[in-house]
């Protein structure tokens, strides 16, 4: 019995020790001068979505993320580590940005993440590099033509845990309900299914989605302002200071535009000027 005792004391231990060279790990990881790495390895890890559509979606036949983002990230790694510098991806969802950037396991998040006020409390952002504004997805025919409808008729809207888009209509429409999903794939799901009579996010990822989904749009205007910025850490002044630069000779060289009309050309309605803004 004695000896039982004594294995466990000492299988405790080695589970103390472990967990507490892992959490050093992850804290050496977010500490470390980000920028200062990257040159010497020649890479920045980027976190990506890999469910939005335009931005950044899974291609499951060669299993690559492709979108907006996905080649702005890579026009950006290349400005400020060199042409045969490599971006590498992690997918992340609204809710596990954040954890993974303070955990050291990303450089820098470009995942259609405006930078609000509560997040600036957190985190860092980089100049804005593109202007969304937030808006409905409905089925065609719907008699929701706006924010205020929702209010009216007392209607569930669909949003993503992680996302500041579901606060943003309880405040513009207090009467509708509310129901958060993991993803836009599962939101996307739960309108269909009737779960729901409205989703909301970003307008450039509802314009995505109903490419996707012809049977569905836009509605007409956005009533929230959603500007994009890249998230780093606080601690990263010389990072952060590189990626505006980056950023800015991006957007002066053409490369900017070149990849925004790659992913936009064939969207009914889109501002290439409004998205551009800086």
């Amino acid at each position: 019995m004695k000896r039982l005792i004594r294995n466990l004391g000492l299988l405790l231990a080695l589970v103390t020790v472990s967990l507490m060279v892992t959490a050093c790990g992850n804290q050496s990881l977010a500490k470390k001068n980000v920028l200062k790495t990257d040159q010497q390895e020649k890479t920045i890890t980027w976190g990506v979505k890999a469910d939005t559509r335009l931005f950044g979606l899974l291609d499951t036949k060669d299993n690559k993320i492709k979108g907006f983002e996905i080649d702005l990230a890579t026009a950006l790694t290349k400005q400020m580590l060199g042409k045969d510098a490599k971006a590498k991806f992690i997918q992340v969802t609204s809710s596990t940005r954040m954890p993974m950037l303070k955990n050291g396991n990303i450089d820098a998040i470009m995942a259609t993440m405006t930078p609000t006020t509560e997040r600036r409390k957190q985190v860092a952002f980089s100049n804005q590099y593109f202007m969304a504004g937030q808006s409905l997805l409905v089925k065609k025919g719907s008699s929701i033509k706006n924010v205020h409808d929702l209010n009216k008729q007392k209607a569930t809207v669909l949003g993503v845990v992680g996302s500041d888009s579901v606060e943003n209509v309880a405040k513009v429409a207090p009467q509708a309900k509310v129901l958060q999903l993991t993803d836009y794939a599962q939101a996307m799901t739960a309108l269909k299914s009737g779960q729901g009579q409205a989703l909301t996010t970003d307008n450039g990822i509802l314009y995505g989605m109903s490419l996707q989904n012809p049977g569905y749009e836009v509605t007409r205007g956005s009533f929230i302002s959603e500007p994009y910025g890249i998230a780093m850490n606080k601690n990263q002044k010389d990072f952060r200071l590189a990626v505006n630069k980056a950023l800015k000779q991006v957007r002066a060289s053409g490369e900017y535009n070149r990849i925004l009309h790659k992913w936009f050309h064939n969207v009914k309605g889109f501002d290439y000027k409004e998205a551009a803004k800086e």
